[in-house]
């Protein structure tokens, strides 16, 4: 018996364009193997047939995500398939929340298993791994040799039933599912041997790993505020009105830089919220309430400060990789120490 596979993917990957495509690239079904497929289909080895080609833009996936979600799964169904196999995304945010939104609605409403693949800070596996299995990838496309014979493995695994080991074994993610199970040794005594081995400097593998966070030292308090020239950065998404530099509504690539050094205030007629993540209703009223210029500007009149920085900087912390938001304050942070910017009020949603 060979297996039926669909495989979906972006407009990049089908070869119909980058960024630019990203919103025009509506869900299309294409039979047979597109792009990638090509080395998917040699890794499932004759077992298992790519019948499909699922395509959709990562722009407008994300900008119409219920609609785009219900029409893939419409194509999807046409297909009859085994299983769906999506990405692998590395660490394209917004490909790898659909690949893991793609995933997580076809095994819950198609009831087939699903497999994709995703560099451990993307955040569609934060999103997504406890409902799909996410191979563990690159952070770019340079990892696919290594990321699709795994896929592959993993897939035909699942569609002959067989057992699937842990997932530094088998490559994937760990998905946070507990499993109860009996060995031999106690926990005490499986602790004891741990700590041992730790002691004498010994590799060893815990069996409940806890979460790395990073630990940033807070800088002195500004010393004469009143000399002071403060700035405004937001991850609330607040823009000109228009989105001109189309930062995205979830997983931005992105920031923008405006100028405010006409505003006495922002307000409905000159500015709104791209972010896709909360209700924008009362950002897009009233801006301020998220950027607060018009309380800065009232601060800055009173000797408060000495200056309210000329121009603001903004981006969407929706579902943005923490690889992404790093750049964006790195680069950001640059440009206001360059200018003389004596600190910096960060708001969120």
């Amino acid at each position: 018996m060979t297996f039926r596979v669909v495989h979906y993917i972006n407009q990049f990957f089908a070869g119909i364009g980058g960024e630019e495509k990203a919103g025009e690239v509506l869900p299309e079904l294409r039979q047979g193997v597109v792009g990638p497929g090509a080395a998917l289909a040699a890794e499932l080895k004759g077992q298992a047939e790519v019948v499909g080609t699922i395509i959709c833009g990562d722009g407008y996936f994300a900008e119409h995500m219920e609609e785009a979600t219900a029409k893939i799964l419409e194509l999807l169904n046409s297909c009859k398939p085994d299983i769906l196999i999506a990405g692998p995304a590395f660490n394209a945010g917004r490909y790898g929340t659909a690949c893991g939104a793609v995933c997580d609605a076809a095994a819950k409403q198609l009831g087939i298993p699903t497999v994709t693949g995703m560099y451990k800070e993307n955040p569609g596996v934060d999103m997504y791994r406890k409902n799909t299995f996410i191979v563990s990838t690159a952070d770019n496309a340079r990892g696919i040799k290594e990321a699709v014979p795994t896929m592959a493995k993993l897939a035909l695994k699942l569609l002959k039933k067989e057992t699937v080991g842990l997932g530094p074994e088998e490559g994937y993610l760990e998905r946070g599912v507990r499993r109860n199970y009996f060995l031999e040794e106690t926990g005490a005594q499986r602790a004891a041997a741990m700590l041992a081995k730790k002691l004498r400097g010994e590799p060893f593998v815990t069996e409940y790993p806890m979460p790395v966070f990073d630990r940033v030292e807070p800088n002195p308090a500004v010393k004469d505020l009143k000399n002071a020239t403060i700035a405004l950065v937001t991850s609330g998404g607040i823009c000109p009105k228009g989105n001109p530099d189309h930062i995205e509504a979830s997983s931005a690539t992105k920031y923008g830089e405006y100028d405010i050094s006409t505003f006495a205030a922002l307000s409905e007629a000159d500015s709104e919220t791209a972010h896709g993540g909360y209700d924008p209703t009362y950002a897009n009223k009233e801006p301020n309430r998220v950027l607060p210029v018009d309380v800065l500007r009232d601060m800055e009149k009173e000797g408060v400060f000495k200056k309210l920085y000329d121009k603001y900087y903004t981006t969407v912390g929706n579902g943005t990789p923490v690889a992404n938001a790093k750049r964006f304050g790195a680069e950001i942070g640059q440009k206001l120490k360059k200018d003389g910017v004596s600190a910096v009020i960060l708001t969120s949603t």
